[in-house]
């Protein structure tokens, strides 16, 4: 006699997983979803993943409490039920691209999401660096040159310099300079052409900022600007159509890279010093060779090699464009390349590889030296700070016991007799020149010379006016207490 209730057995079905068997059991109470996530569990992929269930034949199956069962037996066999249940290989990959494509996604969006931490901590790290490098009791100078390499790695995560993230006033005119100079390799069409990373390029250029030190000149601001002034000359002298995208290259990253690790102290005082750099290049151009030396060793590290995807001749080429227009930055050379390049003037060929160094040799050369074709407003001020800068040196050179140059000591040079004779014999003769090839330069940027020429001659004359007053009255004081001086011994008489 029955008992009324008839006896119910969960259904169970077999997976094959990459050659494993695995048994799955469940009741007909149980969802869809409920199997779905019992056969991810068992295939180890997270739950709601989208997966199918193929017969031998790569038929599908219905996932559902209907759906057919098999048995171990059968699925050794490979018989015609399901033996192979889902292809989980296939599944793995498709799940592996997937991820894959979402963390290129998220790298390539800037890791929006915690932008603002990073950026925190880039702050603290920035602050913490800076009152480090202030309190530097030693020669910034005597240094020794594997020293720095702890920064020639990235030394934090790459932003992606957004506009949207408020920060220190100090930080955020960091990540604006960085972002315009990444924009500029963008526009110029150089990421594209020499397959730059764009990530590679963010890290590059985090690595360059950090290897430019606090110096109140020669420093990451100076670097942008010489570079944002490079940016201007390639579009306004429509210098694309005149040179290849390699010499684009080299004329945008020598700029970037020109003035790496200066210390703050020039070549004069390095070779009477006899520092190590002076040691190190034999008193040629020490500076200028160690700025090349450091752009390469951080270009050398796989992170921030932006030049990974150039060819090995290609490469060469660059190097040697790069180490070429650096070096042409010592003025030291100043009269040498600028006598050069008016001959080549008397007949420019644009077709001579020689007439094209020497052209770009300037390009760098007027770049590096353009703060007083910028407006008075933006000019004066890099004045103040270069003075600032041969102050500390000639300060130096005093305690040491070394030559001092005039137009750097304190006590004798002022801004306009600085100004005056460094626009009407450097800038002023550089800049005609080059507009002789470049007509519309004249207008721009020669014109704001004279201008800034004769408004220094201007307040020359307004301070020479005072000293002949102060001058004066100090010889009137002298007469004054000589007469009183005289008219006492007269009555002591």
């Amino acid at each position: 006699m029955g008992s009324g209730f008839s006896t119910y057995r969960p259904k169970a079905i077999y997976l094959d997983i990459d050659g494993r068997i695995q048994k799955v059991v469940f009741s007909k109470y149980c969802s869809s979803s409920d199997i779905m996530d019992l056969v991810c569990i068992a295939t180890g992929l997270p739950r709601n993943t989208t997966i199918s269930l193929l017969t031998i034949d790569d038929a599908m199956v219905s996932i559902d409490p209907t759906m057919p069962t098999n048995s171990e037996s059968v699925l050794t066999q490979v018989a015609e039920q399901f033996s192979r249940a889902f292809k989980i290989n296939e599944l793995k990959t498709e799940v592996t691209n997937h991820l894959a494509m979402l963390e290129k996604r998220f790298e390539l969006e800037g890791l929006k999401a915690v932008e603002i931490e990073k950026c925190k901590s880039d702050i603290k790290k920035m602050r913490e660096e800076m009152t480090s490098r202030n309190n530097r009791t030693t020669c910034p100078c005597k240094y020794s040159f594997l020293d720095n390499n702890r920064k020639l790695m990235p030394q934090r995560d790459v932003p992606a310099y957004p506009k949207h993230v408020i920060i220190t006033i100090s930080f955020s005119i960091s990540l604006q300079m960085l972002s315009c100079l990444e924009h500029m390799y963008h526009d110029l069409g150089l990421v594209k052409d020499f397959n730059i990373n764009p990530i590679t390029l963010k890290r590059w250029l985090l690595c360059i900022h950090d290897n430019y030190r606090n110096n109140p000149f020669h420093n990451f601001r100076h670097c942008f600007c010489v570079t944002q002034m490079m940016y201007c000359m390639i579009s306004l002298c429509f210098l694309q159509e005149k040179f290849s995208q390699m010499d684009i290259l080299v004329l945008m990253t020598a700029a970037i890279c020109h003035d790496l690790d200066h210390p703050g102290y020039n070549n004069t005082y390095q070779i009477n010093a006899r520092t190590e750099l002076a040691i190190r290049y034999n008193d040629i151009s020490p500076l200028e060779n160690h700025h090349c030396a450091v752009a390469f060793q951080i270009i050398s590290q796989p992170e921030c090699n932006i030049f990974s995807n150039v060819t090995t001749e290609d490469f060469k080429k660059i190097r040697q464009g790069i180490i070429t227009l650096i070096l042409a930055t010592d003025m030291a050379r100043h009269a040498e390349i600028l006598d050069s390049f008016k001959e080549k003037m008397e007949n420019f060929d644009y077709t001579n590889e020689e007439h094209m160094i020497y052209l770009k040799m300037i390009l760098i050369k007027c770049c590096d030296i353009s703060n007083e074709v910028r407006p008075m407003e933006v000019a004066e001020p890099w004045v103040d700070c270069l003075l600032e800068e041969y102050f500390m040196q000639s300060d130096r050179e005093k305690s040491e016991g070394l030559p001092v140059a005039p137009f750097m000591d304190r006590d004798k040079v002022t801004k306009p007799t600085a100004q005056i004779g460094f626009i009407k014999f450097v800038l002023i003769p550089m800049f005609e020149t080059v507009t002789k090839l470049f007509p519309m330069v004249e207008e721009l940027m020669l014109q704001p010379l004279w201008e800034s020429k004769n408004r220094y001659e201007e307040l020359k004359k307004i301070d020479d006016a005072e000293k002949k007053v102060k001058h004066n009255n100090a010889l009137l004081m002298t007469h004054k207490y000589l007469i009183i001086f005289l008219d006492h011994i007269l009555k002591n008489l």
